[in-house]
């Protein structure tokens, strides 16, 4: 069957069979012509027949459009000319990465018409806190660290950072702690004297919080000193909190108040020694230590303030602040004088005491009288205690005191803000600022 479909002739059949049976002896070389041209024009006289060029056929000749561009076009737009990189034929690829395409893609949505309501309030962004001051004019120094302390390859272990932020969230009060070196340290070079520790000791409810704020004075050269009275008062805590988380939930004031006292006891007996170590009066290596006890129990109220030296222990109630910290009496009088609101004040008068039931030995008793509070904090209370640094402008400028209530008032702030409450300046108070407030819910 031929490629149109109708059946082929018999002969033409045979014809094929005889061109390409297998079986069909070679005929070998003809003496005819076996050309290229010879078998083309054999071809052509079988199928057109020998009368194929005469003249009487028709022939109708269609004329081709020239895919040229006429004449004037191409006089006037001659083609652009073809370049081709070296190294490169025309055919080959081009080298060298791909480049992104960029396609057109949908128009975009018309959105629907929002349906007629109250206009809405955009929120904004709360403001950065800014360092402010009181007072008319602010202090002569810059707010901001000027000069890094001077360090060598021996000291570098006591290296002081010029700030520490901490805080947290137990039962019914908020924690807010920080130490931030003074501005005339900051210009002049020196490190932070004062020292900040914040720990808690155990777990659940009866986990212990410490807090205790050090201070040492500026003239005595040794950065370390507040820092290794918190250590040693911490460690003293630590290794007795079980007892003393138990004291502070049943409100065992005696008990706190002896065993807190033979504990700051051994701290200050240690800053003795290292006092004799470096071949200085133990006057010269002292450092105020003022600590509170918090505990983890939301259905425990109880706070209890205990340290020596100077520095201040304030509370705001209801919009005022009140000075929670004993005046010293001048001599004698007793072991100890209770003062209103439940202050307790023991005098060094080198009695000795019972043993303690909490651990740790006992050196000497300290020259500084041991202070002692506990009593039970009412809803809304800010406590404050704080160096000496924060303790002076706090009584001596009330602008300071002031505004401070009024920005404490509304509730604990967010760390950064309490950093900048905390550095809040006033002209002739230029020391390290430590203080740690906590607000009762």
């Amino acid at each position: 069957m031929s490629q149109q479909g109708e059946r082929p002739a018999a002969h033409e059949d045979h014809w094929w069979r005889r061109l390409y049976d297998e079986t069909a002896p070679d005929t070998g070389p003809g003496s005819a012509a076996d050309s290229l041209d010879d078998r083309f024009d054999s071809v052509s006289d079988t199928v057109t027949g020998p009368d194929a060029d005469r003249a009487d056929h028709a022939v109708t000749v269609v004329k081709l459009p020239d895919p040229r561009p006429p004449e004037a076009d191409r006089a006037t737009k001659p083609p652009p000319p073809r370049t081709v990189p070296a190294g490169r034929a025309p055919w080959e690829t081009p080298a060298g990465p791909s480049r992104p395409q960029t396609f057109a893609g949908p128009p975009p949505a018309t959105p629907p018409l929002p349906e007629p309501q109250a206009a809405a309030v955009t929120p904004q962004p709360a403001a950065r806190p800014v360092v402010g001051h009181v007072g008319d004019r602010p202090p002569t120094y810059d707010a901001d660290p000027v000069a890094l302390p001077e360090s060598g390859t021996d000291d570098l272990d006591g290296l002081v950072p010029d700030t520490v932020l901490d805080g947290a969230r137990y039962g019914r009060y908020t924690l807010r702690a920080a130490s931030v070196r003074g501005d005339s340290a900051r210009t002049c070079g020196e490190p932070r004297r004062d020292a900040l520790l914040t720990a808690r000791f155990g777990n659940g409810d009866s986990a212990l919080v410490l807090v205790a704020v050090a201070g040492g004075a500026r003239d005595a050269g040794h950065a370390r000193l507040a820092a290794d009275a918190c250590r040693w008062i911490g460690g003293a805590v630590a290794r007795s909190h079980d007892r003393l988380s138990d004291d502070v939930r049943a409100g065992r004031r005696g008990d706190l108040r002896s065993g807190l006292h033979r504990l700051t006891d051994r701290t200050c007996g240690r800053l003795r020694a290292r006092a004799a170590e470096l071949g200085l009066e133990a006057s010269a290596y002292s450092t105020g230590l003022r600590c509170l006890l918090l505990s983890a129990d939301p259905e425990c109220r109880t706070r209890v303030f205990f340290g020596v030296g100077p520095g201040g222990l304030f509370r705001l109630r209801e919009g005022a602040w009140q000075d929670l910290d004993p005046v010293t009496p001048p001599t004698g009088g007793g072991a100890g004088e209770e003062s209103p609101d439940g202050a307790r004040l023991t005098m060094d008068l080198r009695i000795t005491t019972a043993h303690s039931p909490y651990a740790g030995d006992a050196p000497r008793p300290p020259a500084e009288p041991f202070r002692f509070r506990a009593s039970v904090a009412r809803p809304g209370d800010t406590l404050l205690l704080c160096g000496t640094g924060l303790a002076e402008p706090m009584r001596g400028e009330p602008e300071l005191a002031a505004e401070l209530a009024r920005r404490w008032a509304g509730g604990p702030p967010g760390l950064p803000a309490y950093l900048a409450d905390t550095q809040l300046r006033t002209t002739g108070y230029a020391d390290d600022r430590t203080g740690a407030a906590v607000w009762e819910a």
